[in-house]
């Protein structure tokens, strides 16, 4: 379980596709937020819950492997050598929760649309997948490559699917997405109350 609150970033060093069938082995350099990380452990990379392995020819960092079904629901999967990304250690019993419930499991990626400054913060709108529109709600909570974020705006019922958010500056100096560029794909995890609400009023309306 994580909170959406990015302790840091870091550098993609190797991506090595078909490390076994159907596996991609990635080698990232985390800087300080892995000191305590042990093989087994849990690691949420642009939002993504990975598990650390241990590997010998790693000369620093952690690695983490990755099958077919996040590189294609995720961006993880267009990652390349360089590129930096969001990262977060699973939440410990007790601490104080400043984000929200977020569980590492992507629902879709989204297209940034616009990214439009508004003096010290700035405006993002992202589209998305018709079918996340009814789990996503203004003012509600929403996940962008691991970010916690507060919806600030949404498409109109009827409409493509889109929502905006307004990022702060310690947002976008401390985070991958004040690096973004419209047409980017980004990691989108709904919130897992909207996840359970929306099955429950399509099961009830199947009877």
């Amino acid at each position: 379980m994580f909170t959406g609150i990015i302790t840091a970033t870091g550098r993609v060093v190797a991506v090595l596709p078909d490390h076994t069938p159907g596996v991609t082995r990635l080698h990232i350099d985390p800087d300080h937020a892995a000191d305590d990380l042990v093989p087994g452990g849990s690691m949420a990379v642009n939002g993504v819950c990975l598990t650390a392995l241990s590997d010998p020819g790693l000369p620093a960092g952690f690695a983490a492997d990755v099958m077919g079904e996040t590189l294609e629901r995720t961006n993880i999967g267009s990652l390349s050598p360089g590129d930096v990304v969001n990262l977060e250690r699973c939440t410990k019993l007790g601490e104080r929760l400043d984000g929200h419930i977020v569980q590492g499991h992507v629902d879709a990626t989204g297209m940034v649309e616009i990214i439009e400054p508004q003096g010290e913060w700035t405006r993002m709108r992202i589209l998305v997948p018709d079918r996340l529109a009814d789990q996503i709600a203004e003012k509600g909570s929403i996940t962008v490559d691991g970010v916690s974020l507060t919806v600030t705006a949404v498409n109109q019922p009827g409409t493509s699917a889109w929502f905006e958010v307004g990022l702060i500056p310690v947002t976008l100096t401390s985070t991958r997405l004040g690096g973004l560029h419209v047409g980017d794909r980004v990691n989108v995890e709904t919130d897992v109350l909207a996840k359970y609400v929306a099955r429950l009023l399509a099961v009830g309306g199947a009877r």
